[in-house]
């Protein structure tokens, strides 16, 4: 049987249980299993680009030691350590925020993310000029959470403000939400705004799936 091993590099538990439920629809029994784990030496949320760096050497380490998988998924939207875990292994590696802003732009013309803070957004948008999709870009808006505060379900109504003013002020017609502890949010978004909303990691999953199943 196939194995895709996404690899969250921060070490709330909480996270990744989060990012279990969302891909539980993509685990195809007896044929590709989807493991989720945590990267127990990394911060409790990667919110600054030290954050970022900090986990790209454990993230290729996982990568190595990990020989048992087919493909990796490294679950942090700033895609820490993606380049390095590429060079390091023959098999698939994919970024969430890679993966799903070209999953976004599949479903609509411009995209709007929905991003943490300010510091992430700095992070991002030198990376969406690298992958050349800045004119397809809308706009990236901060919720101004923590990690851990955007999972809590008190932070819909502040991650719907967002993403609503991507789509009424920026003119975002898909929205992407720029964290992977934003995953159990997406369903109720989409359909509070009626618009697509894709969730990173399941974009990310989902191109890992085409990879290792026509390998």
């Amino acid at each position: 049987m196939k194995k895709i091993l996404v690899i969250n590099p921060n070490s709330n538990e909480a996270v990744t249980q989060g990012l279990r439920e969302c891909l539980a629809p993509l685990q195809i029994p007896g044929l590709v299993e989807t493991e989720c784990m945590t990267l127990a030496e990394g911060p409790f949320g990667i919110e600054s680009r030290l954050d970022s760096e900090s986990v790209v050497l454990p993230l290729r380490r996982v990568v190595l030691e990990r020989e048992d998988a087919d493909a990796y998924v490294i679950a942090c939207y700033s895609d820490p350590g993606l380049a390095l875990c590429r060079e390091a292994t023959e098999k698939p590696v994919f970024g969430i925020q890679e993966s799903g802003l070209f999953s976004a732009l599949q479903r609509g013309e411009r995209v709007g993310v929905v991003a943490l803070g300010l510091k992430s957004i700095a992070r991002h948008l030198p990376y969406i000029r690298a992958l050349g999709l800045e004119s397809r870009l809308a706009a990236e808006r901060p919720l101004h959470l923590s990690v851990a505060q955007s999972e809590e379900a008190a932070a819909y109504p502040r991650i719907e403000e967002v993403a609503r003013a991507l789509v009424e002020q920026d003119m975002a017609d898909t929205i992407l939400v720029g964290c992977a502890g934003l995953a159990r949010h997406c369903e109720a978004l989409e359909n509070a705004l009626g618009i697509p909303v894709t969730e990173p990691t399941q974009a990310a999953v989902s191109q890992a799936l085409g990879a290792v199943l026509l390998r």
